[in-house]
């Protein structure tokens, strides 16, 4: 492991090297508990990514003491394994089986307006497992464009790239090529469905929202583009319940003008981001700062590289 991986980045290659090494030569069973068990091992030696995360996760049940937040954490590095395993299981996975472990509520309204042809775009929190939604659109007739931040070290980037584009996917780099936005614009054209991981601002260009009752930043695309293309915009949030991902569809963002709008389509996104993790935190997954207070302080290092965010 590249000793210039800042702490998020080495949670990241650990997961992503054991899951594609275990699930490859395990029964899935058997990978599923040597994965809880490295979850549990990372949150044990309690490094900066963890205690993030129970920082991130205090918000969210700020009614617990220490000792529960601590086994609320356990449960979300849980959680967040689980994602890895799989994220690897899922090209070996039938269509159907896909399709069969994906529950949603909310759905029809999202998808009355989609079937318009005008594309729609659809804004996710770190939240159970937003790849096994995306293979799920790509499978119900809502083809999937997205964007993904270049991985370290590349290798990585490249099989990430491969596998979310076996499942459907379109995937522009957040980096390094041309323009993401023009790509994203031009799949809205071509009727296509755009999901963005939209709870924590990898800009200069984000507002500040509120999030679980405390100041955030939160990036402006997904308003942005719903603005620039008319495109129906919705926040969706997955969690885990049993062997099955929910997802739940929020009602429609309608466009507001002017730079005070897009603060407003944001903070709905937020607000339902809200709901969502105060009723599951243990399925939210996020091991960085997104908090003023906790990005002001310099709680956490500040770089990020994970696969997830696109």
């Amino acid at each position: 492991m590249s000793d210039h991986l800042s702490p998020r980045d080495r949670i990241v290659d650990y997961a992503f090297r054991l899951g594609w090494a275990v699930t490859r030569h395990t029964p899935e069973a058997a990978a599923a508990r040597v994965l809880e068990n490295a979850a549990d091992r990372l949150w044990r030696q309690r490094g900066i990514g963890v205690t993030q995360l129970e920082a991130n996760l205090r918000r969210a049940a700020p009614q617990l003491d220490q000792g529960d937040l601590r086994l609320l954490s356990q449960r979300a590095m849980r959680s967040y394994f689980r994602y890895w395993h799989e994220v690897f299981l899922l090209p070996s996975w039938s269509h159907q089986r896909i399709v069969d472990t994906v529950v949603t509520t909310g759905e029809e309204g999202f998808r009355r307006r989609y079937e318009e042809g005008k594309g729609g775009i659809i804004a996710l929190p770190h939240m159970g497992n937003w790849d096994l939604a995306g293979a799920w659109a790509c499978l119900t007739e809502m083809p999937v464009s997205t964007v993904a931040e270049r991985l370290r070290p590349e290798v990585l980037y490249d099989r990430f790239l491969s596998y979310r584009t076996s499942l459907g996917m379109e995937v522009s780099p957040l980096t390094g090529g041309g323009n993401p936005l023009n790509d994203l614009r031009a799949a809205i054209r071509r009727g296509r469905l755009v999901c963005l991981v939209a709870d924590r601002d990898l800009s200069t260009s984000g507002v500040e929202v509120d999030l679980l009752g405390e100041p955030a930043r939160m990036p402006t695309g997904p308003a942005a583009l719903a603005r620039m293309t008319g495109a129906p915009l919705v926040a969706l949030t997955s969690e885990y319940r049993g062997p099955l991902l929910r997802l739940h569809f929020s009602d429609i963002v309608e466009v507001q003008p002017g730079k005070d709008g897009v603060r407003a389509m944001t903070q709905q996104l937020a607000d339902f981001y809200t709901a969502a993790i105060r009723r599951r935190p243990e399925d939210w997954h996020l091991l960085q700062p997104i908090f003023s207070a906790d990005v002001v302080a310099g709680v956490s290092s500040p770089g990020w590289s994970a696969v997830e965010d696109g």
